[in-house]
């Protein structure tokens, strides 16, 4: 009698633009997932390094798309619009993920009504070494949907500790793609789907991040780059942009979903990051003035933060008074502490 393989359940998306040096490692670790039939595609968005000839070295075992250079955004609309199965990760191609990733996400599914589940992940350096440091900090993600309805942005980890269900993600995307609408997609994708249904969290690492930012111990500078754990030029502008993503995830949200989101959205990251970049090697004045005139924002985000203990609401509280020390080596290593987990690790 003729046999019949299992329906494949999940695809691993990896959108890729000229991270030539790192797409084999994602799309290697992709096909060493342990469940059965997970199947791989590999969105090339118009890359100019070499990209197309790694891709098409991995033949059918792999669905291979390319388009013109349009962004991120771009090449997750796309792919929810191949999308066959059930679920997806959407895999950044300088991350990978544990060979069993597939398999604990699937289960999760399985056990409980989610829309998304979401895992930790490992963070590493450019060149692959692991800093001993996870993201995200937090894991709680109780109520998350509600709190997002009143502003508050959930811990999450970067796009590719997120599997999603596809019939959700499409009541989000496609997301409008215009001049300054081009990156970002994982943002609509973590934050827009808690507004369809539950999350679901497993507290274990099943993939790695990878950190290209230099910091500070690395570097002997005090760039910005050592403010920020994200690759952005910097930590302002990550808070900025997430800013307009919020007001495009707004209209989303009344559009598709009739929900009404408010203005401006909550977020210790985002808060911190215009702290840090205020103070840090700031003079003494300065970093009084800002304690006094400007920080009440930054220290709503600790005191009202719903996924936050209150231990770790006053060991913040605790670490931003040393920023007021008048020992420069003093008051910049706590901004760099609170800023950049990196930093707490000796990076």
């Amino acid at each position: 009698m003729p046999t019949h393989s299992a329906p494949a359940l999940l695809t691993i998306v990896i959108c890729n633009y000229n991270y030539a040096p790192y797409l084999g490692g994602a799309i290697d670790s992709a096909l060493r997932q342990t469940a059965p039939g997970v199947r791989v595609m590999v969105i090339d968005d118009g890359s100019s390094d070499g990209s197309r000839d790694i891709i098409l070295g991995y033949g059918d075992r792999i669905e291979a798309v390319f388009q013109p250079n349009g962004g991120q955004v771009s090449a997750y609309n796309h792919a929810l619009r191949r999308l066959g199965t059930p679920c997806v990760i959407f895999l950044d191609a300088d991350d990978q993920l544990q060979p069993d990733a597939a398999e604990a996400v699937l289960a999760a599914f399985a056990a409980g009504d989610y829309v998304k589940i979401q895992f930790r992940l490992e963070v590493m350096t450019a060149d692959g070494t692991l800093t001993g440091v996870q993201v995200p900090q937090s894991s709680d993600v109780t109520d998350c949907g509600m709190r997002l309805r009143d502003g508050w942005l959930y811990p999450s980890p970067p796009g590719s500790g997120n599997a999603y269900r596809v019939d959700a993600l499409r009541r989000i995307f496609p997301v409008p793609v215009t001049a300054d609408n081009i990156h970002g997609a994982d943002f609509y994708a973590i934050y827009g789907i808690a507004l369809v249904g539950g999350v679901g969290s497993l507290d274990r690492p099943l993939g790695r991040y990878r950190v290209h930012r230099h910091t500070t111990a690395q570097t002997g500078r005090s760039d910005s780059a050592s403010l920020s754990l994200a690759n952005a030029e910097d930590a302002l502008a990550g808070a900025r942009q997430s800013a307009r993503r919020w007001a495009i995830l707004r209209g989303l949200a009344w559009e598709r979903l009739g929900i009404v989101l408010p203005a401006e959205f909550l977020d210790f990251s985002a808060e911190k990051a215009h702290f840090a970049t205020l103070l840090h090697g700031a003079p003494l004045t300065r970093r009084w003035h800002w304690f006094r005139h400007e920080s009440s924002r930054y220290f709503h985000t600790i005191a009202a933060n719903p996924f936050w203990s209150a231990r770790k609401k006053l060991a913040v509280w605790c670490l931003t008074a040393l920023c007021l020390v008048p020992v420069a080596s003093i008051s910049n290593r706590a901004v760099r502490y609170i800023a950049n987990p990196l930093a707490r690790a000796g990076y």
